[in-house]
């Protein structure tokens, strides 16, 4: 059961990762994967098989995620994006009341903790968020990505930076990218794979894979790197980085809906629109805090029976 709960959580992380303005490290957070994915990773070398063990049904569930929704989304935004937004929104928000709960353990467990430090990091990390979010995202200029040696360097480099700001709560990768200017050349290459693959074209296929190779490596490498570092941070000064990290959170709404109304302009949104996005928003949040309570019930299960 824990399995294939932990897929489904790994899909919504995936899915995130694909919208510009979503975090994929908020929905980590949301639904209470976030500490033990970062434990994975930077462990993944000293303890490879508990790491791969965590790892592998969210890493299922990250790929189902962007495959799947890499055609999905762009086609929500682009024909309901006020009630898309409302559901990814309601999505973060439903793992606030979790993200509370750990930040007052943090607290209580912290020798280091310092209310004025805490509440200065909140203040800095809310900013940084609040600038990442008002940054142009318009700078994408669609470009086609071709697969030569200039690329290939490139679009690892890309891969390393979009990974590190995706372990990163309240920033998105996709969003930085997208103001890099390689977000719809990626989301192609994405496109094009799957599609020559179902096609059996080769030709094509191996073209995307000298792509996507260097992009995925350097998306391992940025996380295997950031996610220590965030390690280390939680485990010496776990208030302090919290803090930082809620302040990133609680500004995710605002970044989702104004970058949704740069690309897909929901000025035209209909009374009856606004209520069934207040639904949607409203049953993600109830997805999210039952998705918590349920992996919080299977921790304590499985305590007991350690015991």
């Amino acid at each position: 059961m824990k399995f294939i709960i932990d897929i489904i959580k790994g899909i919504f992380v995936g899915v995130a990762n694909v919208i510009p303005g979503v975090s994929g490290g908020t929905m980590a957070v949301s639904f209470g994967i976030y500490d033990k994915l970062l434990s994975a990773i930077s462990n993944i070398i000293k303890d490879f098989k508990n790491s791969v063990k965590t790892l592998f049904p969210i890493a299922i569930g990250m790929v189902i995620g962007i495959i799947s929704f890499t055609f999905i989304i762009p086609l929500l935004l682009k024909n309901q994006p006020f009630i898309t937004s409302a559901a990814f929104t309601g999505l973060i928000l439903g793992g606030v009341p979790m993200m509370f709960a750990t930040l007052k353990d943090g607290w209580k467990n912290d020798t280091k903790k310092s209310l004025p430090a805490c509440v200065i990091v909140f203040i800095i990390f809310t900013a940084i968020a609040l600038i990442f979010s008002f940054a142009s995202g318009n700078e994408d200029n669609g470009v086609l990505l071709n697969a030569n040696p200039s690329t290939m360097v490139t679009v690892f480099f890309m891969g390393v930076i979009a990974a590190a700001t995706m372990v990163i709560p309240g920033v998105s990768g996709s969003l930085v990218l997208m103001i890099l200017g390689y977000y719809f050349g990626i989301l192609s290459s994405v496109k094009n794979f799957i599609t020559a693959l179902k096609d059996l074209n080769f030709a094509a296929l191996w073209d995307e894979f000298l792509i996507l190779c260097p992009f995925g490596i350097g998306c391992i490498i940025g996380l295997i790197f950031i996610s220590k570092i965030i390690h280390w941070f939680l485990k010496h000064f776990p208030s302090a980085t919290y803090c930082g990290i809620l302040g990133l959170i609680i500004t995710s709404p605002v970044s989702i809906f104004y970058k949704v109304q740069q690309e897909y302009d929901m000025s035209g949104t209909s009374v009856p629109q606004i209520l069934l996005g207040i639904v949607f928003l409203v049953a993600c949040m109830a997805l999210t805090l039952f998705i918590g309570k349920l992996d919080q019930k299977q921790e304590a299960e499985k305590e007991v029976k350690e015991a």
